[in-house]
């Protein structure tokens, strides 16, 4: 007769955080940069132009707006993803996973923009997913975050 092991604890969810407002904004000011440098290139040759602009100067013009836009964009690329082995925060341009053993806290004060985390090593890095101007989302993550930062301080009993 065998007797019956406890289950162990379920693993927490992991957390997945994406600014709401800055992508709402980014996403509109990208639209707008396209529409009015494409509104700019056709107006160039309009009827009562004295300038002549060769085809290439129109398709430049445009081209120009895409590429503003795209850069507009990259910002929206922010992203902060943390399950019991560490977080991973990803910015406009680069992405790093820093393990839970090196954080010290996670942080949110009043009138910072993004939270951050501190690590032991006196660093800080900023989370720009976690916008304050989302108001409760960025509460609930800050807080899903240090969950996951205690769990993963938590001893665990190695698995049968």
């Amino acid at each position: 007769m065998t007797t019956a092991q406890p289950a162990p604890a379920p693993s927490p969810a992991p957390v997945v955080v994406r600014p709401v407002k800055l992508t709402r904004v980014c996403r509109a000011l990208a639209v707008l940069l396209v529409v009015v440098f494409t509104g700019v290139a056709v107006s160039l040759n309009s009827v009562g132009s004295t300038q002549v602009f060769a085809t290439s100067d129109v398709v430049a013009m445009v081209v120009l707006g895409l590429l503003l836009a795209t850069g507009v964009l990259a910002f929206t690329r922010a992203r902060v993803e943390a399950d019991l082995t560490g977080v991973r925060v990803r910015g406009a341009v680069g992405e790093k996973h820093v393990p839970w053993e090196v954080v010290r806290g996670v942080r949110l004060d009043d009138g910072s923009p993004w939270a951050s985390l501190d690590l032991h090593d006196d660093d800080t890095i900023a989370l720009f997913a976690v916008q304050a101007n989302d108001g409760d989302r960025a509460t609930a993550a800050v807080l899903a975050l240090r969950r996951l930062l205690q769990q993963s301080r938590a001893p665990r009993t190695p698995a049968p």
